[in-house]
């Protein structure tokens, strides 16, 4: 009874401490943004294994590191020329030490008077090209926008998270390859914009605005599905390689794990496979630029159209204007209708005949026919028209008007009294 307080105590300890080491697994896994390596001016060669003795570890380090220059700027030459490596032409160290950038460690061993090594060397492109005789890659892609995404348990992750296949992507270096990677960090508004939804999105105004922005023309999905057999032991992952705003499949390959810890080195080996599926695919002319990335063409305007299709044509218009008012409204009406460009005023005669000249783009019918909806009555004449305000017909039973008294008298006068008592016709 006594020691329970003090058990309460420590499994309280205990839980905090788990719940510490939970918040911050979850701060640490939380974290972006994974800079990609810049090996625009470097020309890379790995795989040189050494296993080389010496008087100390220092002294065959040394040595091996000597060893692993020579054998790597003759695979470099056997590389560029397409020849094999024993016709390579020898160097002195010293002008080795000259061309030669980083030396990469990929595994090592060392020992009291041994090293044991698996290293990548990097040539400065500049130095070595010109022994070389190349200045490198001749012909590289247009800028293709490279997307990562990992699909573990269910879930996607592009650069959301930190993960092994964005670093992986990040570590690779891409100087010697065709294409012309653009990768993005994972820092900033990278997230918000290349994600995993996004690489599955078709709408095309999205797209461009993305390109546009990171300075690309199209856009490469490096797909990863991994399934584990268990946390921690082997796991096997399909990559898939996709091209363009719709997703269509480049290729596929798969790889394996034996364990977590070789999670890594699986995924360097899926992104170097990955680019050699994208290099054969772009040089079989595969990663062509999807047509509905281009902005469309803006339609012409209407003038230009009409401009192509009638030429402009000059005429007279004659108008019976019995008034003031009735000449201004056929000038009016002649200046409203769509495709006239002038209206001249030739001859103004107010209750006879006036003559317009008109610029018109079309032809005579179509004008006719708009001046005869508004009301005029329009003949053509002589490769002109003649406009007069259509007046209704007078009703075919309407009695003729009665004769003016001031003419019945003198009727009257004419027949004289002995007709006067016959029926008087007026008008007669």
């Amino acid at each position: 009874m006594v020691r329970r307080p003090w058990l309460i105590a420590a499994l309280i300890a205990l839980l905090g401490l788990a719940a510490g080491g939970v918040l911050f697994a979850q701060m640490e896994s939380g974290e972006r943004g994974i800079l990609p390596l810049d090996s625009s001016g470097t020309l890379e060669i790995d795989g040189v294994h050494v296993d080389v003795g010496g008087k100390d570890a220092q002294s065959a380090r040394y040595a091996g590191w000597r060893i692993a220059q020579r054998e790597g700027f003759r695979k470099l030459w056997a590389k560029s020329h397409g020849l094999p490596e024993s016709q390579a032409p020898s160097l002195s160290d010293s002008t080795l030490d000259d061309i030669v950038s980083s030396i990469i460690v990929d595994r090592e061993q060392i020992g009291p008077n041994r090293y044991i090594a698996d290293l990548g060397i990097l040539f400065d492109r500049a130095r070595a090209g010109q022994l070389l005789g190349i200045p490198g890659v001749s012909e590289r892609s247009q800028p293709m926008l490279l997307i990562p995404v990992t699909v573990s348990a269910g879930s996607m992750t592009s650069v959301e998270l930190r993960n092994p296949w964005q670093r992986a992507w990040a570590q690779f270096r891409t100087s010697q390859s065709p294409i012309d990677y653009v990768r993005v960090s994972g820092l900033g508004v990278d997230p918000l914009l290349i994600n995993a939804a996004q690489s599955a999105r078709p709408g095309r105004a999205w797209w461009r605005n993305i390109l546009d922005l990171y300075g690309a023309a199209d856009i490469l999905v490096a797909e990863v599905t991994v399934h584990r057999l268990y946390p921690g032991g082997p796991a096997t992952a399909r990559f898939i390689g996709r091209h363009g705003p719709d997703g269509e499949i480049v290729g596929t390959f798969e790889l394996s794990a034996p364990n977590s810890a070789g999670l890594a080195a699986m995924m360097e080996e899926g992104a170097r496979r990955m680019d050699q599926l994208f290099t054969a695919a772009y040089q079989a002319g595969a990663l062509q630029r999807d047509s509905t990335l281009n902005l469309p063409p803006p339609p012409p305007p209407p003038e230009e159209l009409t401009q192509e299709q009638h030429a402009p044509v000059t005429f007279q218009v004659s108008v019976s204007a019995p008034n003031a008012a009735t000449y201004n409204s056929a000038l009016a009406h002649l200046r409203a209708v769509p495709g006239v460009t002038s209206v001249q005023q030739v001859n103004i005669a107010l209750g006879d005949i006036s003559y317009f000249y008109i610029t018109y783009r079309g032809e005579i019918a179509t004008i006719r026919s708009v001046l005869i909806a508004r009301g005029w009555g329009v003949d053509v004449v002589s490769g002109g028209l003649r406009m007069y305000v259509r007046r209704p017909a007078a009703p075919v039973n309407q009695q003729q008007p009665p004769a003016s008294n001031t003419t019945q008298p003198q009727l009257e006068n004419r027949i004289g009294a002995a007709t006067a008592t016959e029926p008087q016709v007026p008008g007669k």
